[in-house]
């Protein structure tokens, strides 16, 4: 349990031969804020950079971080709140790396004048290896006192290693044949020579020829060896990209600098288009910094009002890509305003049909619960408030908004306000279609594709 209310030893009661110790597992994230609170950037202490070349990332912890947790174990424990330095002394024998359990101790070894502590300190390995020995002299407290820290701020490191996973799933894989429709703009075409840098997609851009040649040579960006099929009228580079997905020529398609209703009416059409039988709906999957899992949110782009039987299709879709991203049995939470069904909000008989429809199998593949409030849906501590028990409160991997106007203002909530990135593909037809925003970043474009390309790999017919 993690300990929040902390006790001193005022400097009258303590006693040669005192000794405290906290234990501290070193994560990734801990290098991150020691960078940003130092200013210390050097490679050899950021987790994925290889600082010394040697072809891996090394991931030292500084040895000033390593030091510092001397002083979690003298202001928390001994003598412990109140507890102010005068000196440290810091020898370094070893090194510690992202993943180890380290062990600070500290021992009073003397008392001085005006409350004067001086104390043996270490910090080792779990398995005894001495990284740090030293000497600290505090000011101890002159009378007892605690301190409960639970209302301290704590810190998210905006960091996206779910991403990043998702690039090490898809980079191995052969590359799948991407249509790119009117890459004319910088942020759709570097998006697409990006991933094929990362060996995620082999493109086909299809649009005007002038353009997409301009725009590479503004922005000092090579097409060499790669394939261009002219084309000035987006709603035909649309159709030349839908072709290709019949004719096998393409496993994907991808939204350069067109309107999206221009790239999906070809798409769309009842003779020659992609459909499925299933409707599309589109999905935003998200890397939360300080979640441990992505979150998918769903449908934030095609469907306005979606009823039950779309809803249906919305959740199948979001099942079956979260299984290609490697989540075997995905919860998905179904959202309204409460957790209660209330015939008043139509959001929550919808919410309790989908639920039951799971049940008797009418979805597959996920575990579906609902309705849930956003709260209860992603928070343990909120549903067990409120006396919820399902495998999907408090831990839901899919989130499907009431309508497309309250999963957008999630899902923009979530990239703007909590900083996290996003990738956006379109499900329920033939191919998976990726659909980038103009805002999104490079990481979140390069996501996209790689999503696409994981979920493509577990279709049949993959080129």
């Amino acid at each position: 349990m993690h300990v929040t209310v902390f006790q001193n030893v005022p400097f009258d009661q303590l006693e040669i031969g005192m000794e405290a110790e906290t234990r501290r597992l070193c994560v990734a994230d801990d290098l991150y804020v020691f960078a940003h609170a130092s200013g210390n950037l050097n490679p050899m202490h950021l987790p994925h950079e290889d600082g010394d070349k040697d072809g891996k990332p090394e991931a030292v912890a500084p040895s000033f971080w390593v030091g510092s947790l001397i002083s979690s174990v003298l202001g928390n424990r001994l003598p412990g709140p109140g507890t102010l330095y005068k000196s440290q002394s810091l020898r370094f024998l070893d090194r510690a790396h992202a993943g180890d359990e380290l062990v600070a101790r500290v021992k009073l070894i003397r008392k001085g004048n005006d409350r004067c502590a001086i104390f043996h300190t270490t910090v080792s390995l779990a398995d005894g290896t001495l990284l740090v020995d030293g000497e600290a002299e505090v000011i101890a407290p002159d009378k007892k006192d605690r301190f409960d820290a639970h209302d301290v701020p704590g810190l998210t490191v905006e960091s996206h290693r779910h991403f990043d996973k998702l690039l090490e799933m898809a980079e191995p894989l052969p590359a799948i044949r991407t249509a790119i429709v009117a890459p004319e703009d910088v942020n759709s075409l570097r998006g697409a020579l990006l991933a094929a840098e990362h060996t995620i997609i082999i493109p086909i851009l299809i649009g005007d020829q002038d353009k997409i040649a301009r725009t590479a040579q503004e922005n000092g960006l090579s097409l060499d060896g790669i394939d261009i099929i002219h084309c000035t009228n987006h709603i035909e580079a649309s159709q030349i990209a839908v072709d290709m997905i019949h004719e096998k020529r393409a496993a994907a398609i991808m939204k350069g600098h067109l309107h999206t209703d221009d790239l999906l009416r070809p798409i769309l059409r009842s003779n020659g288009g992609l459909k499925t039988g299933r409707r599309i709906s589109h999905i935003f999957v998200m890397d939360v910094p300080g979640l441990p899992h992505v979150l998918m949110v769903t449908d934030a782009a095609i469907n306005i009002a979606p009823d039950l039987p779309t809803k249906v299709d919305i959740v199948q879709n979001a099942i079956d890509l979260a299984q290609s991203l490697g989540i075997e049995l995905p919860k998905v939470g179904i959202l309204s305003a409460v957790e209660t069904v209330n015939p008043k909000i139509p959001s929550t008989l919808d919410a309790a049909a989908l639920s039951k429809m799971a049940e008797r199998g009418q979805i597959t593949g996920g575990i579906v619960d609902g309705p849930l409030a956003m709260d209860n849906a992603v928070s343990l501590a909120a549903a067990r408030s409120k006396g919820l028990k399902s495998l999907v409160a408090g831990c839901a991997e899919i989130l499907v908004a009431p309508n497309l106007e309250s999963g957008n203002m999630l899902a923009k909530e979530l990239s703007f306000i909590a900083h996290a990135e996003a990738a956006g593909v379109v499900m329920g037809a033939s191919c998976p279609i990726i659909l980038n925003s103009r805002s999104d970043s490079d990481k979140s474009r390069l996501a996209s594709c790689a999503v696409a390309a994981l979920h493509a790999h577990r279709m049949q017919g993959v080129q």
